[in-house]
């Protein structure tokens, strides 16, 4: 693989978010950047090869731009155009490369989704995969990491730890639980019972992150534990981060396609720009 990224391009404001935020990572770590378009196949309909015809070319365009601010900046450029599903062939082109880099379907204005592809492209890429919301704010700073003691998890922390050491920012660590659920209305808990799962939870993030002291030893760590669902902690943590990490669970042929409900989630509501790491 050899230190590539790909990214997906296409004339969207977030992909071409995706577009800048993968040319300065290229530019930061020395890597070069695989651009990849994707045009559908034909159904056998009238017109089919005008209109797909048209669609190449404009894509070749979009892609000889993107690949002209990538040259601009330093950055080795090869650009690519896929014929046929666009989930499909992003999954393709992500057992490939180090990492894959899309737009978000979801734009400020929540009405205006445009399709799920996102969530299913991160489901089933073979390397982590970034996706970069429509807003992306130069303000943010810091990098959140969800942890639950997976294995998923580890990766994500690894992933998390090494990008906040590069850039010279904060890791926090976030690690969340639930009270057991029991089938009738509760008032409140045992004040000791919530302050023995506080307790082990604590407890167990430490242990998720004993090895960061030294192998990171300059890397300033923030841990929060707390009662809630992952994903809502998460979000409101990482609304002023400049990147979230979060691991996925898919595995499987039919659970591949299927992220964890914590990291679908996060994509639906996507707080800053996010990697999902299986």
């Amino acid at each position: 693989m050899n230190g590539t990224i790909a990214v997906g391009v296409t004339d969207a404001s977030a992909a071409q978010n995706a577009l800048q935020w993968a040319i300065e990572r290229a530019v930061a770590r020395r890597e070069r950047l695989r651009l990849v378009s994707v045009v559908g196949t034909a159904w056998g309909i009238g017109a089919e090869d005008t209109l797909i015809a048209h669609a190449t070319r404009r894509a070749e365009a979009i892609l000889e731009y993107a690949a002209e601010r990538a040259r601009a900046a330093g950055v080795d450029a090869e650009t690519v155009i896929e014929r046929g599903d666009p989930v499909a062939r992003l999954v393709d082109v992500s057992q490939q490369v180090d990492l894959l880099v899309i737009g978000s379907d979801f734009a400020k204005d929540r009405s205006a989704l445009r399709g799920v592809r996102g969530v299913r492209i991160t489901a089933a890429a073979g390397c982590p995969v970034v996706v970069v919301p429509e807003i992306v704010s130069r303000e943010r700073a810091g990098v959140v990491v969800g942890v639950d003691g997976s294995e998923a998890s580890e990766r994500a922390i690894a992933f998390a730890a090494a990008e906040a050491d590069r850039t010279g920012e904060g890791l926090t660590a976030v690690m969340t639980w639930s009270p057991v659920p029991v089938p009738f209305e509760l008032d409140e808990y045992p004040q000791d019972y919530i302050d023995r799962i506080q307790d082990i939870t604590t407890e167990d993030l430490a242990i998720s992150l004993a090895g960061l002291r030294q192998d990171y030893p300059d890397l300033a760590v923030t841990t929060i534990v707390e009662s809630g669902y992952p994903a809502q902690v998460l979000t409101r943590t990482a609304h002023s981060a400049r990147l979230l990490v979060v691991g996925s669970h898919g595995r499987g042929a039919v659970a591949r396609f299927l992220l964890g409900s914590t990291s679908h989630a996060v994509l639906s509501h996507l707080p800053t720009v996010t990697v999902v790491v299986r």
